[in-house]
């Protein structure tokens, strides 16, 4: 059977996969694992919200009728950001949390994620026993112990409040256009930025419930660079529809990569003595660059599979302090529990407010190596690390690029292909080397026809 949980919570189409009936019986079920009546009695609690995807009213709905049906108390943040989510589930100190969202999928998908007490994102168990309890007798209680739902008035500015309280210094004198994907982050964040001096422009703010993600946002960054250029801003920022991602541009329009954030904040926070152990925790699929510019500033890099929840694993392990993807997904372990675009783009801001940098400028501590990703579709991904030819290929081409280039074959996690990836010095060798590899797995892995 196909596990109902991937990797970041259950998501699919709305009224596809995710109807109104599983989204009420997940909460229920949730209830029973994460939800934990209190020794005076007292109800569990539960903070929910969602992004402003039009599916989300009946989808919110359904989980708010089943947390209550089964002995839950559920706060209503209404539209807010997965972060802001998390935040305040550790802030009201609540059993448990549900974001309502698909992040930066297209409208007509929704999906929904748990978080556990302290806002924390769920681990395989804890998504397994959900699963198991989907099959399990429901537990209804009646009369006084079903669960109240109620408005959570103040949910946004408490947000406003700790985002605010996280910056090293104010941002006056700042021109910055923010991209807010027509989601989550369309009140709170161009609100934290005003609020913290900065002179805005606001794009993709208005959503209307079916506009979402649509040419805006981290993954369509061409209308930010396009209004940055426009208005003579100092940069851009750009969140997804929940705003757990921020990607950058610089005041020339050049986009500036989750890599390289983390690579200026890591510098920073290293300066300023907060980066735990000189360490960032990044994943595999991080450019050769981070760990040149790292090496260079003395900074280590422990690697991890990819997924922010494996990057968040890493860093809970060791007791970090930063830790990202490529894609923006930025985690600052003082203040987070979940990447947090706004966060992050408050922090980057911070950073060319406080040094009298441009972004353009700081973005030079790390240069860039061309990568090359070509998916190999049609073969027995299973194979690709036991595979002796292939294997003899991979260190061939490892050592032909030295220290400036790398070599990573990865099965694909959620599609039925093997991902390879060079960097070098130069296009030209990357993508020659990466078609040649790419030519290899092939010949050695392809599947018989049906």
């Amino acid at each position: 059977m196909t596990r109902l949980f991937g990797t970041d919570g259950v998501r699919g189409q709305a009224n596809g996969l995710l109807t109104a009936e599983l989204a009420l019986q997940l909460s229920q079920a949730a209830a029973v694992v994460l939800g934990h009546q209190q020794a005076d009695g007292r109800r569990p609690t539960a903070v929910i919200a969602r992004d402003p995807r039009i599916s989300g009213d009946f989808i919110a709905a359904a989980v708010e009728a089943g947390l209550a049906s089964a002995g839950v108390d559920v706060f209503d943040a209404g539209v807010l950001p997965t972060p802001a989510a998390a935040f305040l589930v550790a802030d009201l100190n609540a059993d448990f949390g549900v974001m309502i969202s698909a992040s930066h999928n297209p409208a007509p998908d929704n999906g929904i994620k748990f978080l556990a007490r302290g806002g924390k994102k769920l681990d395989d168990a804890l998504e397994d026993a959900i699963e198991a309890e989907l099959n399990e007798p429901r537990h209804r209680p009646v009369g006084p112990d079903v669960g109240r739902i109620q408005r959570f008035a103040d949910a946004e500015d408490r947000y406003v409040v700790h985002l605010l309280q996280s910056l090293p210094h104010r941002l006056d004198g700042l021109k910055v256009v923010l991209d807010c994907a027509n989601g989550a982050a369309s009140g709170c964040s161009p609100q934290v930025f005003a609020d913290a001096g900065a002179d805005i422009i606001v794009i993709g703010a208005d959503p209307d419930g079916i506009n979402i993600n649509d040419g805006c946002g981290s993954t369509h960054l061409e209308m930010l660079q396009a209004a940055v250029l426009e208005h003579g801003a100092d940069l851009g920022i750009a969140h997804d529809g929940d705003a757990d991602r921020c990607l950058a541009v610089d005041h020339e329009g050049t986009v500036v990569d989750g890599d390289q954030i983390m690579a200026i904040m890591a510098v920073a926070l290293n300066s300023a003595g907060r980066l735990k152990d000189n360490t960032l925790v990044a994943t595999v699929m991080s450019n050769l660059g981070l760990k040149l510019a790292l090496r260079d500033a003395g900074i280590s890099l422990r690697e991890t599979s990819v997924g922010d929840r494996y990057v968040l694993e890493g860093m809970r392990d060791g007791g970090f302090s930063l830790g990202g993807e490529q894609s923006g997904h930025v985690i600052f372990a003082d203040y987070a529990t979940t990447g947090d675009g706004v966060l992050t783009g408050l922090q980057l801001a911070a950073q060319v407010a406080l040094t009298g940098r441009s972004l353009k400028e700081l973005s030079t501590i790390m240069t860039k190596l061309p990568q090359v990703l070509i998916n190999v579709k049609g073969v027995d991904k299973s194979s690709v690390n036991s595979d002796d030819e292939v294997q003899r290929a991979v260190r061939s081409a490892q050592e032909s690029l030295g220290e400036t280039g790398r070599v990573l074959l990865r099965p694909s996690g959620t599609e039925p292909v093997v991902r390879v990836m060079v960097e070098a010095a130069d296009m030209v060798t990357a993508e020659r080397t990466a078609e040649t590899l790419a030519g290899i797995v092939h010949n050695q892995l392809a599947l018989e026809p049906a």
